[in-house]
């Protein structure tokens, strides 16, 4: 027969196991964004580097900007039609600030990113464009233009961050030739 003290230590020890486990398995779905596929979540968690990551969700933006003009420009089953639009926007604006943000540790970490920084200041205007090109257009803009403005704002955001970086990363190294 067990002393009571030992059955509460057990019971607290399961206890403690099981919450620990609860955490666990919520800190793991939380790192799942919503709007990556599986593929794409796992290239991001597969790449090497920073600036791969950066690259990747820059690409994966481009990506939803396509489908969403190509949406636009087909108007074709128009139930969900909206959603599918708000889905392509919040997608897109969440890649663009994945990037943006992996921008800013990756400076303030002094880490090797210029040549990704180098392609969001690429990509990042002509995403914009495409984006305010979009914004003029009528018809059904207010389905998703609340969604379409923090799309704007985020790659407003992406721009400046990305200027930035330029300016505050350290100069990459130089070769000397021997003597």
């Amino acid at each position: 027969m067990r002393s009571r003290t030992s059955t509460v230590h057990f019971a607290f020890a399961c206890c403690a196991l099981l919450l620990g486990l609860s955490a666990l398995a919520s800190s793991a779905r939380a790192q799942k964004k919503d709007y990556l596929s599986d593929a794409e979540d796992a290239q991001i968690r597969d790449s090497d580097t920073p600036g791969d990551r950066i690259k990747l969700f820059i690409s994966f933006a481009g990506d939803r900007l396509k489908k969403l003009q190509y949406e636009l420009a087909h108007p074709g089953d128009s139930l969900h039609r909206a959603d599918r639009l708000n889905a392509l926007i919040n997608g897109y604006a969440g890649c663009v600030d994945d990037a943006a943000d992996l921008i800013e540790l990756g400076t303030d970490k002094q880490q090797n990113i210029r040549d990704a920084v180098k392609d969001m200041q690429n990509h990042a205007p002509g995403f914009l464009s495409d984006l305010k090109e979009i914004e003029t257009k009528g018809g059904e803009a207010a389905d998703y233009k609340d969604n379409l403005d923090d799309a704007i704002d985020a790659t407003n955001d992406a721009i400046r961050i990305a200027d930035d970086a330029i300016k505050d990363l350290a100069p990459p190294p130089v070769r000397r030739k021997p003597s």
